[in-house]
């Protein structure tokens, strides 16, 4: 057997590295592989876009705040560290919709913005009479022959009518893409979509078809579907890293570009000169990066013309008597059809119970997304102004906050136009064939959320072991 050890390198300390380099590592001690790896991260911290600020009593997320818990991986990786005891459940409470100065209920029954209740979406004033009567032909409407990647909007368009798109589907998708559902993909966001109405015929009935019904007698949930960890999801980041004994951690150095050198030997030149030699690579970095990086191979060209949005996120902290008027629930998405500059704000306080001091609000905003960006460049006063300004219209607030934590994420939230699914194939193939041994994971590929990310880490992982073994068969 060749004694040389196999040399991983994965690059980009997010969530989606730092998930590839956790249970690499563990396979490595559990199965005795003779391998090393490298974790090389840009900046000076590993975590990426997780990040937890803890002040005056506040526990402050600047990037995700949480997770959804039908999605398990991150769950389990919080077990998996040692961090089951800090997981909890967000509390629940009425969501709403802002249009055009109101605050809406978000109807009951919506999965998605699809109605699965017919009561709640004829007495809702979301909807003029005619939009809903349009929302009601999707009873009656045949299914689409196209079996085809198509957008969003010209999905939920087709079947449910531009009301109901534009004033909740839309917001609610938004919220998670920062994007234009007229160009989001379909089959690269929500696939299930597509395949209950094939299926179904009628997504309303589709959608009720196959959301688990409650018994008549079951109580009231008091928790609700999102998981986070009381000591803030930075906690996760840093378990992580401290079990990470045995792998190699670079900070602050980048990846300038990676060169082949043979079947399975790959050059990785760094910004502080220095050339490494890799056996297998793990990239999970954002697609305008890995583009860069690998610029002398055809197999990622595509992903220079992918896009991504800048968006910010803008914590305020009162005192509570600086809420003159208390409105019952855990926050609001905001219609494209609304004079606002926020596209949606979170009561913290309320949805995150261990978030905040007795007596205090912790209020977060988002500004920014695809054609509304320019916010995100002015100043921390400007945007603090801004955001105010919208809160003021709905909550009247008669103090200014005691802080505000205000932080921009540059390109941040990929795009996923019609046909990434697609494009990621056929990367995928030409990277088998062009470049193997490397392979590529993260938000820019198969899902923005925590959960997904870990999931692209873990199958990474898997196929740097099945190649591990083929290569050891061969010797």
């Amino acid at each position: 057997m060749n004694e040389e050890k196999k040399r991983v390198f994965i690059i980009g300390g997010g969530i989606t590295g730092l998930s590839a380099a956790y249970y690499l590592l563990k396979e490595i001690k559990e199965k005795n592989l003779n391998m090393e790896v490298t974790l090389i991260e840009a900046s000076n911290r590993l975590g990426g876009k997780i990040q937890t600020i803890k002040k005056d009593g506040y526990t402050i997320e600047r990037g995700p705040d949480s997770f959804l818990e039908r999605k398990t991986s991150a769950a389990k990786l919080a077990k998996d560290v040692g961090l089951e005891s800090q997981l909890t459940n967000n509390a629940t409470g009425q969501a709403y919709i802002l249009l055009k100065g109101q605050l809406y209920p978000m109807p009951e029954g919506a999965v998605m913005g699809i109605p699965t209740k017919l009561s709640p979406f004829v007495t809702t004033g979301l909807f003029s009479p005619m939009g809903k009567m349009r929302a009601a032909a999707d009873l009656i409407l045949p299914a689409s022959g196209n079996k085809d990647d198509q957008s969003l909007g010209s999905f939920f368009r087709r079947r449910l009518g531009d009301e109901v798109v534009e004033n909740l589907i839309e917001p609610l998708l938004s919220g998670i893409y920062a994007g234009d559902i007229d160009k989001l993909s379909l089959q690269a966001t929500f696939p299930q979509f597509q395949q209950v109405e094939q299926k179904y015929r009628s997504l309303i009935l589709g959608m009720k078809q196959t959301t688990p019904k409650k018994p008549a007698d079951a109580p009231k949930l008091k928790k609700g579907m999102f998981l986070t960890l009381t000591g803030g999801l930075q906690s996760l980041v840093d378990a992580m890293e401290e079990q990470l004994v045995g792998v190699k951690v670079l900070k602050a150095v980048k990846v300038d570009h990676i060169e082949k050198y043979g079947d399975y030997s790959y050059g990785i030149s760094l910004s502080n000169g220095e050339i490494m030699t890799a056996d297998n690579i793990i990239i999970t970095t954002p697609h305008f990066a890995t583009a860069s990086m690998l610029q002398n191979f055809k197999a990622v060209a595509p992903l220079e013309k992918m896009k991504s949005t800048t968006v910010a996120t803008v914590a305020m902290a009162f005192d509570k008597s600086a809420i003159t008027e208390e409105i019952e629930g855990t926050g609001f998405v905001v219609s494209r059809n609304s004079d606002y500059t926020i596209t949606a704000c979170t009561w913290t306080h309320k949805k995150w119970l261990h978030t905040t001091p007795n007596g205090k609000v912790l209020l977060r905003c988002y500004v920014g997304r695809v054609g509304e960006e320019a916010i995100v460049e002015q100043s921390d006063e400007e945007i603090k102004q801004v955001v105010l300004d919208d809160l003021n219209k709905i909550m009247n607030i008669s103090a200014l906050p005691e802080f505000t934590i205000i932080t921009r994420w540059k390109q941040a939230m990929p795009q996923y136009a019609v046909g990434h699914k697609k494009m990621l194939d056929d990367i995928k193939d030409r990277l088998t064939e062009e470049m193997p041994g490397v392979f590529l994971a993260g938000s820019s590929f198969e899902g923005v959320g925590i959960p997904d990310c870990i999931d692209q880490g873990v199958a990474a992982v898997t196929k740097v072991i099945e190649q591990y073994n083929k290569q050891m068969i061969r010797v």
